[in-house]
């Protein structure tokens, strides 16, 4: 009888083992939860909306224009924006209006509908790729240009330069928390 019960605590434990490993390999090398912290992609995500980062895609993916990303700012913080630019892009506003190489590009995520119906566009300061920390003519190999939706209170691209892609954490679409903001957000 006692050496049944040994032999069931150690299958608990054995089982147990292997799913804090099966749950450490999952975090550390596929999917993690995030916090957003602060205002500085509103409209679209919140403060405090948590998250799931896809770690697995940028290794074998490049990151794509409109992919919300996270990325290491420093050794201490990660921040969450979206990616506007691409290696080998030219990128500037003008008069709220993206342009990336010459061309006007639609931002539908920077919409916000008023409680009348209509359409306020969220401002963005002007500003050209080459007047940014770099002064990048264009956004170089390995490296994206990243701006939050809330543009005039994020620190983005406009502060920091172009961002290196192998410092992007991941990918982030799934909003899981709170239950009532619960959804995947698109391009």
């Amino acid at each position: 009888m006692a050496k049944r019960k040994k032999s069931e605590w150690y299958d608990w434990i054995k089982a147990l083992l292997i799913a804090f490993a099966l749950a450490f390999i999952v975090r550390t090398f596929f999917f993690a939860p995030i916090v957003v912290d602060g205002p500085s992609m509103l409209p679209t995500l919140h403060d405090r909306d948590q998250m799931i980062v896809n770690k697995i895609n940028y290794r074998f993916n490049e990151p794509n224009r409109f992919d919300i990303v996270v990325f290491h700012a420093s050794e201490k913080k990660d921040f969450i924006k979206r990616v506007i630019g691409l290696p080998g892009e030219h990128v500037a506003v003008k008069d709220n209006l993206l342009y990336i190489d010459g061309e006007e590009v639609d931002e539908p995520f920077l919409e916000e509908q008023n409680d009348d119906g209509t359409l306020n566009v969220i401002p963005t300061n002007d500003f050209r790729l080459e007047n940014l920390p770099g002064e990048h003519e264009t956004i170089p190999d390995g490296h994206v240009l990243v701006l939050g939706d809330n543009r005039g209170n994020s620190t983005d691209s406009r502060l920091l330069g172009v961002i290196p892609i192998d410092s992007i954490v991941g990918k982030t679409s799934l909003i899981y928390w709170p239950i009532n903001r619960m959804q995947m957000i698109g391009k």
